[in-house]
C-alpha cells in the first residue's frame, strides 16, 4: 500500500505515462470464463459488504508503517535482522477473528507477503519467513485460516507482486532502490518463486476467498508480469478463489473483482482511483487511522460514526468496504481499533439488514446521504447531522409505504412527476436515519 513517500508514483500515474494496453496484450485470459463456483463466490462476496484488512509483518517492530524499508532506504540485509527478535507473544487467532466477526465483517484480508519480502507463513521456497526466521516458529496464516473456518469468516490473502529484498526481483522497479541489493538474478526465478508460494497458499490452508495482489504499478507499462499463467494457476487450484489486483486500472482479463484504494468507486480524492467502474463486484479499501501497517505515532483513528458512514456510502455505491487495521508487534490488535470494531458491530447488529445483500439504490450519492436496495425495499440513509427539509427520489414504482426503519413510524411523502418527495424536516438526526420504502 502507498504512503506519502509514494506521491511520485501518483504524479506519474496522473500524468498519463502509465497505460494498460500492453498489460492487456500479455494476458491470454481474455476469454476467461469463470467457473460456476467462482460466480457463486462473487455473489457471496458482493453480498458481504464489509471486510477487515490486516497489514502485519516484521515491519510492525519498527512502528513506522509497512513502507519503512523503502522510505528510510534501509539495507534489506540489516532490516532482515529484526526477524530474529519477532516474537508476538500476545497473538491469538481466536481473539482476532472473534473481534472482527463481532464488528459485522464477513471476511478478513491478511498480508501473506508485503513489499519487504517477508512471508508470514511456512513456505519452503524461502527461509525468510515467520517459521524459519523468527523465534516465534508459528505459522500465522495456518492459525488464522483454521480460526476463520471455525468462526465462519472467509480468509482472503494479500500478496505483493514486488519485493525489495530479493535479488531476482529484477529489473528494479520504481521503488526500493536504496535497499542494498547489488547482484541481480533472473526474473524467471522470481516469477517461479511467486507461483510456488501462491500454490502453497492455495493448497495448504483450505478454501481461500481471494488473492489480493498489489505492486503491479512498480514496473513500467511494457513489463510482462505473466499474469495470464498466474491467474490461470490460481483459478485451477481453487476455482472459487477470486482474484483482485490493486493496479489502479480497469480490471484485466482473469480478475474477478475490482478494487479502489482510499476512495469510493467513482471518486478520486486520493489520486489512485481514476479508473472506470466495471460490472464486477467492487471493493474500497481504507485505513482506520492514517497508515496501513502499525505506526506508533499514528493515533488518528476514525470515529465509529465515520466508519459507519464509510460503510453505508460504500454500500450505496454497491461496493464492499475493506477497513484496515495494523496489528501491534506484540500480536495484539490496537485497543482503539478493537473499540471501533465493537462500535461498528453494535450498529450492524441493528441495521445490517439494510446493508448486507443490498445493491445500490435509486440515489447513489447526495448531500444528505445515499440509498441501498433489497428486492422491493428501498432504504434511504440520511447521514447528515442536520435533517434536510425534504428528500427527492426518482422512482418509477408505486410506493406502498414509507416508514422509519427504527420505529415503523410513518414518514410523510408526496408523489411527483418522475418520483416522490419525502418530508424529513421533523425527523430526528442520528448516525444514520433510515427510511424504508416498500415498493410495488
Amino acid at each position: 500500500m502507498k504512503t506519502r513517500a509514494f506521491r511520485f508514483w501518483q504524479a506519474i500515474c496522473l500524468s498519463g505515462l502509465l497505460g494498460i494496453s500492453s498489460l492487456y496484450a500479455q494476458n491470454s485470459e481474455a476469454d476467461y470464463v469463470p467457473a460456476p463456483e467462482n460466480l457463486q463466490a462473487r455473489k457471496e462476496f458482493q453480498d458481504s459488504k464489509f471486510g477487515i484488512f490486516l497489514h502485519w509483518g516484521i515491519y510492525s517492530m519498527f512502528g513506522q508503517g509497512e513502507w519503512y524499508m523503502h522510505n528510510a532506504d534501509i539495507d534489506c540485509h540489516e532490516y532482515a535482522k529484526v526477524a530474529s527478535g519477532f516474537y508476538p507473544s500476545r497473538f491469538n487467532a481466536y481473539d482476532w477473528v472473534a473481534a472482527i466477526k463481532a464488528s459485522g465483517a464477513k471476511y478478513i484480508c491478511f498480508t501473506s507477503r508485503h513489499h519487504d519480502g517477508f512471508s508470514m507463513f511456512d513456505t519452503k521456497y524461502a527461509d525468510y519467513n515467520v517459521v524459519d526466521a523468527t523465534p516465534f516458529k508459528r505459522d500465522i496464516i495456518k492459525e488464522l485460516a483454521e480460526e476463520c473456518q471455525k468462526q465462519g469468516i472467509k480468509l482472503h490473502l494479500y500478496y505483493s507482486h514486488l519485493d525489495w529484498s530479493r535479488e531476482d526481483y529484477y529489473p528494479l522497479g520504481r521503488t526500493g532502490h536504496g535497499t542494498g541489493r547489488t547482484s541481480h538474478g533472473e526474473w524467471s526465478t522470481y516469477y517461479q518463486f511467486m507461483n510456488n508460494q501462491l500454490t502453497e497458499l492455495l493448497t495448504n490452508y483450505g478454501p481461500i476467498g481471494a488473492i489480493w495482489f498489489d505492486g503491479l504499478w512498480d514496473q513500467p507499462d511494457d513489463f510482462n508480469w505473466g499474469l495470464d499463467k498466474q491467474y490461470a494457476l490460481i483459478h485451477k487450484l481453487q476455482p472459487a478463489c477470486l482474484i483482485g489486483n490493486n493496479h489502479h486500472k480497469s480490471p484485466f482479463p482473469g480478475e474477478d473483482f475490482q478494487m479502489f484504494e482510499r476512495d469510493l468507486p467513482g471518486e478520486n480524492k486520493a489520486g489512485l482511483s481514476g479508473q472506470s467502474i466495471s460490472t464486477l463486484p467492487l471493493e474500497t479499501c481504507e485505513t482506520m487511522n492514517g497508515m496501513w501497517g502499525y505506526k506508533i505515532k499514528d493515533q488518528n483513528y476514525k470515529s465509529v460514526n465515520e466508519l459507519i458512514h464509510l460503510l453505508v456510502r460504500a454500500a450505496g455505491k454497491g461496493a464492499n468496504l475493506l477497513m484496515n487495521i495494523g496489528p501491534q508487534p506484540n500480536g495484539e490488535l490496537p485497543a482503539v481499533a478493537v473499540e471501533r470494531l465493537k462500535g461498528v458491530g453494535e450498529w450492524m447488529s441493528k441495521y445490517g439488514e439494510t446493508i448486507y445483500g443490498s445493491t445500490s439504490g435509486n440515489v447513489v450519492t447526495a448531500s444528505w446521504g445515499t440509498t441501498t436496495r433489497k428486492g422491493n425495499t428501498l432504504y434511504i440513509h440520511i447521514l447528515s447531522q442536520k435533517m434536510p427539509e425534504f428528500v427527492t427520489l426518482p422512482l418509477n414504482e408505486k410506493v406502498v409505504s414509507a416508514t422509519l426503519f427504527d420505529t415503523g413510524e410513518k414518514v410523510k411523502y408526496e408523489k411527483i412527476q418522475g418520483g416522490i418527495v419525502l418530508y424529513t424536516a421533523n425527523l430526528k438526526p442520528s448516525v444514520d436515519c433510515i427510511i424504508s420504502l416498500k415498493l410495488k
